[in-house]
């Protein structure tokens, strides 16, 4: 069974956002953990986790991905903004032990003109401090497309994180299937040798999510616009053989195209007839 979602609004709640789900014909979803570009984040509602959990196990549920929000920056040259993303991950992550055993995903971030090294070790550094042996969430570091100075655009950097982090068995890796190629690497002609590439790197165990989305760029033009699927660079067929690929068949597929709910629904019906 393919693990097809999108991104729900969080706004109602985790019950509301189950019930969404169900009504697009998916079995997970995305969500953001507060308000993407603020730093707000709702109460937790017990009666409400209670519902969620209940309807989520009936439902028979994959693993959700939470989403940081997009302010999040743990190594910006800025040390308030650097201590806002290290106090914002650890209340996510407290938060997150309400729907246990889940993804949390976030960008790296930026290191704005520090260097990629600097960049590297601001993250690490935060990492070590909010993963706690404890909890059940695996935190995501997700591909990025390398606009900007942005750190995570190759796998190598991706790789010198996870190198200096204490707990390893709780992170992971989000691919973005428009990250990668607009980050130059070949999806469309070579999937077999980018997942090669990155279980030489990285090791396929750390992939643990995709972010399956079409670009509306040339390969390694380094700056991420999300197309539909089948409607960008990247193209349906590409989008056939990474959902069938059997490295990839097998993990949670997040939708972030540039579309309502009645385009969610469709590409998810669409995606599954092309499951195999």
């Amino acid at each position: 069974m393919l693990k097809i979602g999108s991104h729900i609004s969080s706004a109602k709640g985790y019950y509301a956002m189950g019930k969404q789900a169900l009504k697009l014909k998916a079995n997970t979803f995305a969500f953001f953990t507060r308000n993407p570009r603020g730093g707000s984040a709702k109460p937790i509602v017990e009666e409400d986790i209670k519902k969620y959990n209940e309807l989520s196990q009936e439902a028979g549920f994959h693993k959700i991905v939470a989403h940081a929000p997009y302010t999040l920056n743990g190594c910006s040259a800025d040390e308030s903004v650097r201590e806002f993303a290290w106090r914002t991950m650890a209340e996510d992550l407290k938060r997150m032990e309400y729907t246990p055993h889940n993804y949390y995903n976030f960008h790296p971030g930026s290191h704005v003109k520090q260097g990629v090294d600097v960049g590297i070790d601001y993250i690490s550094q935060m990492l070590n401090f909010v993963l706690k042996k404890e909890q059940t969430t695996i935190v995501l570091l997700e591909t990025m497309a390398g606009k900007g100075s942005e750190v995570g655009r190759t796998f190598e950097e991706l790789k010198e994180i996870i190198d200096r982090i204490n707990l390893t068995d709780r992170i992971g890796v989000c691919l973005d299937t428009c990250h990668v190629w607009d980050s130059g690497y070949d999806i469309v002609q070579d999937l077999d040798g980018v997942l090669a590439h990155f279980d030489k790197i990285i090791g396929l165990p750390f992939l643990k999510a995709i972010h399956l989305n079409d670009s509306m760029n040339d390969k390694g033009a380094r700056k991420d616009r999300h197309a539909k699927i089948g409607e960008g660079r990247i193209g349906l067929e590409a989008m056939e053989r990474i959902i069938n690929h059997t490295a990839l068949r097998e993990l949670p597929f997040i939708l972030e195209t540039p579309n309502d709910d009645e385009g969610w629904a469709r590409e998810i019906a669409l995606l599954k007839s092309l499951y195999k």
